[in-house]
């Protein structure tokens, strides 16, 4: 495998310098914080990217405060409440975009916090609780228990989350091949995505940088050079 540090050099480059490119890598994440993070905050960030995917983010956040209304600030409890014909009227409410599917995801999920909530003794004390060296066995978990969180949606929720999540993008999975990392061109299999976890556990533990860094810096390593300005418009505060 490469040594991580030219991969971080060749980031640094592309973006005009190490200052710049630390300057794109975002705050480090605080897992233990995400324990503090109340189930309603839990249940929007979840629904905000399960309707962000395969849509244009910025149509869905300029959106949010609709959605924040017409889900009722996505307090499960109150949700779990609701008859079947809130949700049937949701499909029609232009404050919101209107899929079925995604809609029906959030009365899903509401109970799925709910019930880990309870369990727990909050959501966001079940994820801090996670080994952070093992987010591909925390990604199987919410793809299975939650509702459309499979696949980027649940990396990005746990992102979005300030939890140390690296995704797993286009970039990021060229620069791992490129550096010598023997996975698919797209890599979801078990076996990809466990390769994955130990080679960035592994650049963890020698560079000490957290895993969301680590990702962020492969993805700036290769393929199309997006500059500064247009990386920050398009990861916003993530």
């Amino acid at each position: 495998m490469t040594d991580f540090k030219k991969i971080r050099a060749r980031a640094a480059k592309r973006k005009g310098g190490e200052e710049e490119l630390t300057s794109l890598l975002g705050p480090a994440p605080d897992n233990a914080a995400v324990a503090d993070i109340p189930d309603d905050r839990i249940l929007s960030i979840m629904a905000e990217r399960v309707f962000a995917a395969g849509f244009v983010w910025r149509v869905i956040e300029q959106k949010w405060p609709g959605f924040e209304e017409a889900f009722l600030r996505f307090e499960p409890k109150r949700l779990l409440f609701q008859p079947d014909d809130f949700w049937h009227d949701l499909t029609a409410d232009q404050r919101i975009v209107r899929n079925p599917q995604k809609i029906k995801s959030v009365r899903d999920n509401a109970a799925f916090v709910e019930r880990v909530s309870k369990e727990y003794g909050g959501f966001g004390k079940f994820l801090a609780e996670w080994p952070d060296d093992d987010q591909v066995g925390l990604m199987a978990w919410l793809g299975k228990h939650g509702s459309r969180l499979g696949g980027n949606t649940g990396q990005y929720f746990l992102r979005w989350l300030g939890w140390d999540a690296f995704v797993i993008s286009g970039d990021m999975a060229a620069a791992l091949r490129d550096a010598g990392l023997d996975i698919a061109e797209s890599p979801t299999s078990k076996k990809d995505l466990d390769k994955i976890q130990r080679q960035i556990n592994q650049w963890a533990a020698e560079t000490h940088l957290p895993r969301r860094h680590i990702s962020r810096i492969l993805a700036m390593s290769i393929g199309e050079n997006h500059s500064p300005q247009a990386l920050r418009e398009y990861m916003g505060d993530d």
